[in-house]
């Protein structure tokens, strides 16, 4: 069995690529809604769109699926927590996810242009919804999340579902939103041609100067707020509670890792690295490397983060010292290593057969092709 402290940073590290697994795969089904009402200027154009993702958006949702039964079976307490507290916002989520399996299905059943008109605003918000919500919801970690806990372990959140949609937060959502809508510009960049190439091309150019721009603005941001900094804590190689455990704020407090380790500001730099092989890239027509470097960004983008907040995972702002981080709110020593090397095994087949699905697949989706083929695509 493997150590204890190894399999938490293990499982911290696991669902951070699960979540960086989400943003590149079904990052770019999400950017490709959120375009559709812009960049497609007739039916035809929007059905090419829909149909650059249409044979894997759905298999796309398995990253999504599964990050969320990650943090369900690594760390039961932010699940119970953050789904608590966050209870409207994940609400917001599901409703909103509802319009993408059937507009993909029903958008075309229909000739109507109010029908399918319709279904593409559906796609649209059940694109651009999660993309904000969860942009918003990473800004509030930074801030804290105002929860308690009680000497039983019970959470009891103070916050209010506005109270999220602060300045600070929404910035982190904008980042978010700009994140997605470049993966979906390069992508469909890559996917199609003629006029429609042409629109995503401009497109992502502009989105990666927006996402430079923004994501600088928050780290300028986050340089000026308190960040929590863990004073004194158990054995983090046993199975402690988030109670035992002294938390302060600090100036600059986020960026504690990166002073200690130097090394970590690699990371915000491949942020713009990928954005400037985006702007550069898509200019000379390498669309696959113009996709490769915004998905460098979702990266780099999601690390910095990540990296930041190590090793909390749900800052309390009401109780610091009961702030759920990497140590203390994980599952036993054996569920983790169980659901270790259940990822061990599995993890290698879902990226095997997608990437296989995408080999299968590949290839440019044309206007011609949607024409002659009306009754048989999406």
């Amino acid at each position: 069995m493997l150590d204890y402290v190894i399999l938490k940073l293990i499982w911290w590290v696991l669902v951070g690529v699960l979540l960086i697994g989400f943003a590149i795969m079904d990052g770019h089904d999400m950017g490709v809604g959120m375009l559709l009402p812009v960049l497609g200027k007739d039916d035809t154009d929007r059905r090419v769109m829909i149909n650059t993702i249409a044979p894997h958006w759905d298999g796309n949702q398995v990253w999504f699926i599964t990050a969320g039964g990650a943090v369900f079976a690594a760390w039961p307490f932010v699940y119970a927590t953050a789904f608590s507290g966050f209870y409207w916002a994940m609400l917001l989520v599901l409703f909103a996810l509802f319009f993408r399996p059937v507009g993909f299905e029903y958008r075309s059943k229909l000739s109507a242009p109010k029908w399918r008109a319709s279904w593409d605003w559906g796609l649209f918000a059940g694109s651009a919804v999660p993309a904000l919500v969860f942009g918003v919801a990473f800004g509030n970690l930074f801030l804290g999340v105002p929860f308690r806990l009680d000497e039983t372990m019970r959470s009891f959140y103070s916050g209010s579902f506005w109270a999220l949609l602060n300045p600070f937060a929404v910035l982190f959502g904008l980042v978010s939103v700009s994140m997605i809508l470049l993966q979906g510009a390069t992508f469909l960049s890559h996917r199609t041609d003629g006029d429609l190439q042409a629109r995503a091309k401009k497109a992502a150019s502009l989105i990666a100067i927006a996402l430079i721009v923004l994501f600088s603005l928050g780290g300028i941001w986050v340089s000026f707020i308190d960040g929590y900094v863990i004073e004194s804590i158990g054995d983090i190689g046993s199975a402690i509670n988030p109670l035992m455990k002294e938390v302060g704020r600090s100036p600059g407090g986020w960026f504690t890792n990166y002073g200690k380790y130097p090394i970590l500001w690699l990371m915000p730099v491949l942020a713009y690295v990928g954005g400037f092989v985006v702007l550069l890239t898509i200019r000379a027509g390498k669309t696959i490397l113009a996709f490769i470097g915004s998905s460098l960004v979702c990266v780099s983008v999601i690390s910095t983060a990540g990296i930041a907040l190590f090793p909390f995972v749900l800052p309390s702002s009401e109780m610091p010292k009961a702030s759920l981080t990497a140590w203390d709110a994980t599952s036993s020593h054996f569920t983790l290593n169980v659901m270790f090397y259940v990822a061990l095994i599995f993890t290698p087949i879902v990226v095997a057969y997608t990437g296989w699905a995408y080999r299968i697949m590949a290839g440019k989706v044309t206007r011609d092709f949607i024409v002659k083929n009306d009754e048989a695509v999406y």
